[in-house]
């Protein structure tokens, strides 16, 4: 589950772009780039996390991304993401999460999912569901991502595949009735064994993939620092036969100068390795969950933004 509390976590949108309430911890040793986000190519678009703003004037930019639990939620603020987004000439994605950010909030996984299936949450998704249909920015909805990482950090990850498909298709037909205009993203990590949560073609118009990769990790685990191709690929092998447009749906690198200007150098020009991929999507943010030590907290952040 996540670690911030709402009053941390809560992003509120301020002049259109998100501030998150927030203490940043920076990775010792681990320095960031002030890299300029990659150019869009025809194939591949481009978006971006960014809580602070520190993109609102970069042009290239395409997706905007935000966050918003399904209760507690302050639909107001998808209203002014919106206007932020049409003012940038960005499509939105939004993330909806099946819980609460207020701590002790949500459920046990088992009483979560049962309740879902029950319609107990069906009041929470349509509320959410009918703002979303009044924007006027295209939207895409990514429901209860990373389902296929089993590390505790969200209570929908230790559903069953079988639970998982049926909660999201559930949520897909509800939202359908109130959101007939909006896509759907099927969003697991990219782990092996992604395929049983699969929820079929009709529920599916888009898949997207988590790719976060710390330089000291993969020295550690590897013997090397991978590429953004070789950390891409597992996974996109994994979810390209179902034939679906792929997105990275949350992109996040950090290591020395080096290794940052051969990942940003990447995203421009990886499409032609990968012809599915259809968009890249940074989290510029540092990550809300610590890794296992000692890697602490990771800062993604391509740019120095204002953190209060």
């Amino acid at each position: 589950m996540r670690t911030w509390s709402k009053e941390m976590y809560l992003a509120v949108l301020c002049g259109g772009a998100a501030l998150v309430l927030t203490t940043a911890l920076v990775m010792p040793g681990v320095t960031q780039s002030t890299l300029q986000f990659a150019s869009p190519t025809d194939q591949v678009k481009y978006g971006i996390y960014d809580p602070d703003g520190v993109f609102a004037g970069d042009t290239s930019v395409r997706i905007e991304h935000i966050y918003i639990p399904w209760r507690d939620a302050d639909l107001n603020s998808l209203t002014k993401a919106d206007g932020y987004a049409r003012r940038h000439g960005r499509d939105l994605l939004i993330s909806v999460e099946p819980w609460s950010w207020s701590p002790g909030a949500t459920p046990p996984a088992d009483q979560l999912l049962s309740g879902i299936l029950a319609g107990a949450y069906d009041g929470s998704a349509s509320a959410i569901c009918a703002a979303s249909d009044s924007l006027q920015s295209p939207v895409t909805i990514r429901w209860a991502h990373e389902m296929d990482l089993h590390n505790g950090r969200f209570p929908w990850s230790s559903w069953s595949p079988q639970g998982y498909v049926a909660a999201y298709r559930h949520f897909v037909t509800e939202c359908r009735k109130q959101a007939p205009r909006a896509r759907f993203m099927w969003s697991p990590r990219g782990e092996d064994g992604l395929a049983a949560y699969y929820p079929g073609d009709g529920y599916v118009d888009e898949i997207g993939l988590t790719v976060l990769d710390l330089q000291q990790y993969d020295m550690d685990r590897y013997g090397h620092a991978r590429s953004f191709e070789e950390a891409l690929r597992p996974a996109y092998d994994r979810v390209a036969g179902y034939g679906k447009p792929i997105v990275v749906a949350e992109l996040g690198f950090s290591g020395d100068q080096a290794f940052t200007e051969k990942w940003s150098h990447d995203t421009r020009i990886i499409g032609d390795k990968f012809p599915k991929l259809v968009a890249v999507i940074y989290f510029n943010e540092v990550d809300p969950f610590a890794w296992p030590a000692p890697y602490g907290r990771p800062d993604w952040r391509l740019q120095r933004g204002l953190v209060n």
